[in-house]
């Protein structure tokens, strides 16, 4: 049985003539190409730690199989605004399980993407914990009521945005939670 136990935020932007290698040189930004990515859903385990990125690399080896939630986005149309981000939910209760979400999209400022991811792990989560909210109201009034009902604790979110590069040449921005045993 695979349960991570840490948890690294990061992110990266990647240019390039060619798609494939956009996406390469976004992995190289965010200092992971070295790995095998393999995407998986929205858990976050009970007891994983979050730590920093230099910690995190530490404990993994080139070509190590890594599991993570992944957002990214592409496009060649010059300067379109492109972003992916992350968002992430934890409970206030020990041993539960938190959410994490991933938004990628285009015309967002980093702020707007992060808000976006963040809101719904927050709501994927209170709806597991039968926290009852409005989807149509404003995120932070939704957050408020998560917070008062005491059962989610925390959440925040990662974000790469960028506008795309000129002169026929693929952007890519990424945001990924990198998992850990």
């Amino acid at each position: 049985m695979y349960v991570p136990r840490y948890m690294f935020f990061t992110k990266g932007v990647g240019t390039h003539k060619e798609k494939l290698v956009s996406f390469e040189n976004a992995l190289r930004g965010a200092r992971i190409a070295h790995l095998n990515l393999v995407k998986v859903s929205s858990i976050f385990p009970p007891h994983c730690n979050i730590i920093d990125i230099e910690t995190g690399l530490a404990h993994l080896e080139p070509g190590e199989i890594t599991h993570c939630v992944l957002a990214q986005e592409q496009t060649d149309e010059p300067g379109r605004r492109i972003v992916a981000s992350i968002g992430l939910a934890l409970p206030a209760e020990d041993g539960r399980y938190g959410y994490l979400s991933e938004h990628h999209g285009f015309g967002q400022t980093e702020f707007e993407a992060g808000e976006y991811a963040e809101d719904l792990a927050a709501s994927m989560l209170a709806s597991t914990l039968g926290i009852e909210f409005d989807p149509d109201v404003d995120y932070d009034e939704r957050r408020e009521i998560y917070r008062m009902s005491g059962k989610i604790v925390e959440s925040q979110c990662i974000c790469q945005a960028a506008p795309s590069a000129k002169g026929q040449r693929w952007t890519t921005v990424l945001s990924a939670a990198i998992f850990i045993k």
